[in-house]
C-alpha cells in the first residue's frame, strides 16, 4: 500500500512537471513571435542603414521608411534585399509602368532663319589694272540694282587700247577683222557696247571707265575686307564702311565687291540629334515666319547637312526659297514643321529613362525592389523613346527613374 501510494504520487508529480513545461514553452514561443514582429526602419537610398525606431538617414538625411518583418528574426533572410548595395538593388515602393508596343508619328518643330544663298552670289572684279577714281557705294550691305553705277576706274592701259581702236577706225576702216578684234578687246576690259559706240562717234579716248552692277543684290566686301574690319563694328554692319575706297589701286581680275542676290535665299533649320534619322531630303516642310505665324509656306527639304554643329550639337537642313515673291528679310526667324513617317516599335516615356554618360538605364521591377538595367534606345518622338534592346513589353519598370538614384556614380549595370 505504501509502495502504491509512493508510485502514484511520483506519477502525479511527473505529470505536473510535464504540463508546466509545455505551457511555459508555448508562452515563450508566443512571446518570441511577438518579439519577432519587429518594426525596422531603413533608408530607401541607403538600405544598409537599419534602425529600430523612426528617424533620418545619417548619410543623406532622408526620412527612414518603416519595414515590418513578421514571424522572422531581423537577422534572417527577409532583409537580404535591404542589405544589398544601392548599385545592385533598390528597395522601395514606386510607381511602375510597362513598355508599349505601338506605332507613333509626330510633327517636328524646327527653329530656323533666312540666310543668303552663296550659290547665287556674284563677284564684281576689275578686268584691267587701274585706280578707283570715284565710289558710288560706300557701305557694306548697301542695296544696288542691276545696271547701277558702282565705281569709276582710271586706267592708262585702257586709254592706250582706246587710242589704238580710234586709229584703226580712222585710218584703216576697211580692215574689219582687226577692228573687230580691237573692239572685242575693249569689251573684255569692261567697256559696254554703249561706251564703245560713244567712243566711235566722239573719237576721244577716256582713261576713266564706269563699272556697273551686273545684277541686283546686296553689297558685301570680299573675305580680305571682312577680316580687316574692326570686330567692335560687327554689330553695326548696316553702316560699316568698305575697306576699299577712292584712290586705291586695283590689279587685273581683283574682286572688288561680292553681290549677294536676295531673290534666292536659304531657309536654314536646326535639327536635334534625336530627330536626325527622321529627316530626309525632298520631305515636305511647312514654314511660318515671325511676321505672320498663321501663314504657311509649303516647301520641301533640299539638303541635309551631315556635319554636326559643335556649338549647339545639331544638324542643319536647307530649304531653297524663291524670295522674288516671298520678300523675306534676311535674318528673319522661321519655324519649320515636318511631319514624320509612322514608326512601329517598343516605347517608354522619357521620364523612366536615366542617362549615365555612355549608358542609358531603366529600373526593372524585381520582387520587392528595382534593379538597374542597361538598355539600347532608338529615336525619340515627343515624350517617348524607342527601345531597341534591354527590356520587353512584359517587363515592369519604374515610372520615374530619377526618383531611384542618389547619384549616378552609384549605378552599375551588367
Amino acid at each position: 500500500m505504501n509502495n502504491y501510494l509512493k508510485y502514484s504520487l511520483g506519477a502525479i508529480g511527473i505529470l505536473i512537471i510535464g504540463f508546466s513545461t509545455y505551457f511555459f514553452s508555448v508562452k515563450l514561443e508566443n512571446h518570441s513571435n511577438i518579439a519577432h514582429q519587429k518594426e525596422v526602419y531603413t533608408c530607401s537610398m541607403h538600405p544598409e542603414i537599419i534602425r529600430d525606431k523612426a528617424g533620418n538617414c545619417p548619410i543623406c538625411g532622408m526620412t527612414l521608411v518603416k519595414k515590418v518583418i513578421e514571424n522572422q528574426l531581423v537577422e534572417g533572410n527577409s532583409i537580404e534585399d535591404l542589405l544589398k548595395p544601392t548599385d545592385n538593388f533598390i528597395v522601395g515602393k514606386y510607381q511602375t509602368t510597362t513598355p508599349k508596343d505601338t506605332t507613333l508619328s509626330t510633327e517636328i518643330n524646327l527653329p530656323g532663319i533666312v540666310a543668303y544663298d552663296p550659290n547665287s552670289a556674284e563677284n564684281v572684279a576689275v578686268r584691267i589694272n587701274g585706280r578707283i577714281e570715284r565710289m558710288y557705294v560706300n557701305y557694306k550691305f548697301q542695296k544696288v540694282s542691276k545696271g547701277q553705277k558702282i565705281f569709276d576706274l582710271y586706267s592708262p592701259e585702257l586709254m592706250t587700247e582706246q587710242q589704238n581702236f580710234i586709229y584703226l577706225i580712222t585710218n584703216d576702216a576697211d580692215n574689219t577683222s582687226i577692228i573687230s578684234a580691237s573692239k572685242q578687246k575693249l569689251e573684255l576690259y569692261g567697256m559696254t557696247v554703249t561706251q564703245i559706240n560713244s567712243l566711235i562717234l566722239t573719237k576721244k579716248a577716256n582713261p576713266i571707265i564706269s563699272i556697273y552692277s551686273p545684277t541686283s543684290g546686296i553689297i558685301q566686301g570680299t573675305e580680305s575686307m571682312t577680316n580687316t574690319v574692326n570686330p567692335a563694328m560687327q554689330n553695326t554692319a548696316t553702316t560699316e564702311n568698305l575697306s576699299i575706297k577712292e584712290g586705291d589701286y586695283l590689279k587685273k581680275n581683283q574682286t572688288v565687291f561680292k553681290l549677294l542676290n536676295t531673290d534666292k535665299v536659304w531657309g536654314i533649320f536646326n535639327v536635334s540629334q534625336a530627330y536626325n534619322s527622321l529627316i530626309k531630303t525632298n520631305q515636305p516642310i511647312r514654314i511660318s515666319t515671325e511676321l505672320d505665324e498663321n501663314k504657311f509656306i509649303n516647301a520641301q527639304i533640299n539638303f541635309v547637312e551631315t556635319q554636326l554643329n559643335p556649338a549647339d550639337k545639331t544638324n542643319r537642313i536647307r530649304v531653297y526659297l524663291n524670295n522674288n515673291t516671298l520678300k523675306l528679310p534676311i535674318g528673319i526667324r522661321l519655324n519649320g514643321f515636318v511631319k514624320t513617317n509612322s514608326t512601329k516599335g517598343i516605347w517608354i516615356q522619357k521620364q523612366a529613362l536615366v542617362s549615365i554618360g555612355t549608358k542609358k538605364i531603366v529600373f526593372l521591377k524585381m520582387g520587392k525592389g528595382f534593379k538597374a538595367t542597361a538598355i539600347k534606345t532608338g529615336i525619340e518622338i515627343d515624350d517617348f523613346v524607342q527601345i531597341v534592346e534591354g527590356i520587353s513589353v512584359r517587363d515592369s519598370i519604374a515610372k520615374n527613374g530619377n526618383y531611384l538614384i542618389d547619384s549616378e556614380s552609384f549605378i552599375k549595370t551588367k
